[in-house]
């Protein structure tokens, strides 16, 4: 299991000097620093330095043949990971593939013939929307994928999403076509929602989409195993943060209702910071919900509607992973220099008192650089995916440290980005993938030793 975590204030958030976990002396006007687990080392295959112990085994790649006789396709993003059926060995890894309608023609043969009635939307010829979910079904004895197969198709650019307390993959859609749009000649229905993937399904489900969660740039999804309440985020410059609060525990698609975020006694609060410090690191600030009426959202202006009722402004939300009583998620590019934030959320027991911190803010695009996926390492560090195509070629796997610090913990030799980052329930195998050529890895190594 992973480990409790009890974040501390981060001392970026200090003037002059602080101390760090760690006992050393910080000069907080540059981002602190951590050995984490230690320097690393060269791939000799030229993928994916490691430190010292750790080591990688790809387990599936782009074109693969799969159980069902499917070709793996491209774009692999956002990933969950789940135990199957009960088995204390076996996890069901669901991952997302980002495929927009343009992308059809790159995909494998496969893909590219795919019909089905399961399928969500198809091109008039009866083609599914390559958009969608695979499936591996992963031994962590024998360290083998022992099934694989689309689990869910006809979507459009399956982003992100989360796991849920019910064992579900929730996959989210960074998309807003619709019939008639920019996009209308490809497209029969309207995009931009929430599907659920069960972890224990054998073969292609029915896409339904859950339209009470919202219609909008769909980036994660993390659940409140408390409340079962859903917080999601948005990948938009404008974007809010947003959380669905269910009619019944466990099924969304019984319905509920959406929200977005507010600072209390401050009306469309502005978290970026681009123009200016409006919110400083590790200040903690009130927060309350306003109900956002029409989820379905056909000229996609769920984010102007909360803003007009004063919702704060994030910079393109995108991963989030829940902690123990609290969340925690990435803005790529906030902050003052646009390289990225982390944000910490604690709701509270009776929802009135809930509130939200700036954790982390790069000032350094060396050390941090648009952060994107995210999520929780054994002993309590956070794990960032990078996903940034700048001056600087090799994205990272950037650890973060409870009091703020950071480390690099994998490099990546490709130019693409990492993504998906999610631990088997044990805690001993971490799964990334390689977002394009596809590849997924299982990553193992001495991860109680930072």
């Amino acid at each position: 299991m992973i480990t409790r975590r009890q974040f501390l204030v981060g001392s970026l958030a200090f003037g002059g000097l602080a101390t760090s976990a760690f006992g050393k002396q910080l000069n907080v006007a540059s981002m602190p620093m951590s050995e984490g687990y230690g320097a690393l080392l060269p791939d000799p295959q030229k993928l994916l330095d490691l430190p010292k112990g750790f080591s990688y085994n790809v387990i599936s790649s782009l074109g693969d043949v799969m159980s069902d006789g499917m070709h793996v396709p491209d774009r692999a993003d956002g990933m969950g990971c789940l135990p199957f059926k009960g088995n204390s060995n076996k996890v069901a890894l669901i991952r997302n593939h980002e495929l927009h309608p343009k992308h059809l023609s790159a995909q494998p043969e496969s893909i590219q013939q795919h019909t089905s009635k399961l399928a969500y939307d198809n091109y008039a010829d009866g083609v599914a929307l390559p958009g969608g979910t695979t499936t591996m079904v992963y031994n962590l004895t024998t360290q083998t994928v022992e099934r694989e197969f689309i689990s869910l198709t006809g979507t459009v650019r399956n982003c992100s999403g989360g796991i849920t307390p019910w064992g579900t993959w929730l996959t989210c859609e960074e998309s807003v076509d619709r019939p008639h749009g920019p996009n209308g000649d490809v497209v029969n229905k309207s995009h931009g929602y929430i599907f659920e993937v069960p972890a224990d399904a054998d073969s292609l489900i029915e896409a339904k989409p859950l339209k009470a969660m919202g219609r909008f740039n769909h980036e994660a999804a993390c659940v409140d195993p408390k409340t079962g309440i859903v917080y999601l985020t948005e990948d938009r410059g404008d974007s809010l943060l947003y959380r669905f609060v269910p009619s019944e525990y466990g099924n969304l698609a019984a319905g509920g209702q959406l929200e977005a975020l507010v600072v209390k006694n401050n009306p469309q609060f502005d978290t970026r910071n681009w123009r200016s410090s409006t919110m400083p690191l590790a200040t903690w600030f009130d927060i309350e919900w306003v109900a956002l009426d029409n989820p379905e959202s056909p000229d996609d202006d769920l984010r102007k509607q909360g803003y007009d009722k004063g919702a704060a402004l994030f910079a393109r939300g995108e991963g989030m992973h829940w902690g123990d009583d609290e969340l925690y998620f990435c803005c790529t590019n906030g902050g003052k220099k646009q390289l990225g934030q982390v944000m910490k959320l604690v709701p509270s027991e009776n929802g009135k008192q809930d509130k939200l911190q700036l954790f982390l803010e790069s000032e350094d695009k060396n050390l941090y650089n648009f952060g994107d996926n995210l999520t929780v390492c054994p002993n309590g560090h956070l794990l960032v995916c990078e996903d940034q195509y700048t001056d600087i070629v090799d994205n990272h796997l950037r650890g973060v440290t409870p009091s703020g610090e950071v480390y690099n913990f994998a490099k990546l030799h490709a130019q693409t980005e990492l993504a998906g980052a999610c631990f088997s329930p044990d805690g001993n195998t971490l799964f990334v993938n390689i977002y394009s050529p596809t590849k997924t890895l299982a990553i193992t190594g001495p991860w109680a030793s930072a």
